[in-house]
């Protein structure tokens, strides 16, 4: 059974940071994309960052470059979502996701599992 598990979140202040994490069970890491999306209350879910099992490559959205960095440890079949200088519009749900290809996406819809999610809150 496939299994993504989110921790990490939390609440911070404005500039702060947090590492979430994405601990994943039930495949073989190597063989999956792993992307973080987030949702707001009344926004529609955003691609954050996700990064390709083939080569490592990453992909950000415009909002959170050189903010944010996505990394992925296979032997411990987890991936990390460092958020620095943390803005209030940064606060949501924060999801990761798994999808079997070598080449990451940012659109959701592509994403065959999910995890239960992490609140993360940025206050001014």
């Amino acid at each position: 059974e496939v299994q993504l598990v989110e921790s990490g979140g939390g609440l911070v202040q404005a500039g702060g940071s947090l590492r979430l994490s994405c601990a994943a069970s039930g495949f073989t890491f190597d063989d999956y994309a792993i992307g973080w999306f987030r949702q707001a209350p009344g926004k529609e879910r955003e691609g954050v960052s996700c990064i390709s099992s083939s080569d490592g490559s990453t992909y950000y959205a415009d909002s959170v470059k050189g903010r944010f960095t996505i990394s992925s440890d296979n032997a411990k079949n987890t991936v990390y979502l460092q958020m620095n200088s943390l803005k209030p519009e940064d606060t949501a749900v924060y999801y990761c996701a798994s999808v079997y290809r070598s080449v990451a996406t940012m659109f959701g819809d592509e994403y065959d599992y999910w995890g239960q999610g992490t609140q993360v809150t940025v206050s001014s």
